[in-house]
């Protein structure tokens, strides 16, 4: 694995992320959430390497990418490290994205 930015995990996408495995520990099976887990590990890899490689959302300093079908993870990069700010569940009011 080649060296990148170092990814950090706001508190808010921590406890969004947190918010959504309880819900798939609810609901679905251990193959969704390791799905879900190798996925997010998938995407900051990429992030890490080349913060630019995903699409700006409205705002022009955030960035975002769909994991998987019902997540959006938001993030933006400093000198120094890519911030997660939210990981959204897509199943939620899309108005609570705006702020990004």
């Amino acid at each position: 694995m080649i060296s990148g930015f170092k990814i950090v995990w706001t508190l808010n996408a921590k406890e969004e992320l947190e918010k959504t495995i309880e819900y798939l520990e609810n609901n679905f099976s251990d193959k969704e959430i390791k799905k879900l887990v190798q996925k997010i590990e998938d995407i900051t890899e990429l992030i890490s390497q080349n913060p630019n490689l995903f699409q700006k959302s409205e705002n022009n300093q955030i960035y975002k990418v769909v994991i998987l079908k019902f997540n959006t993870l938001y993030y933006r990069s400093t000198n120094e490290s890519i911030e997660i700010l939210s990981f959204f569940s897509n199943r939620q009011n899309p108005k609570k994205t705006e702020k990004y």
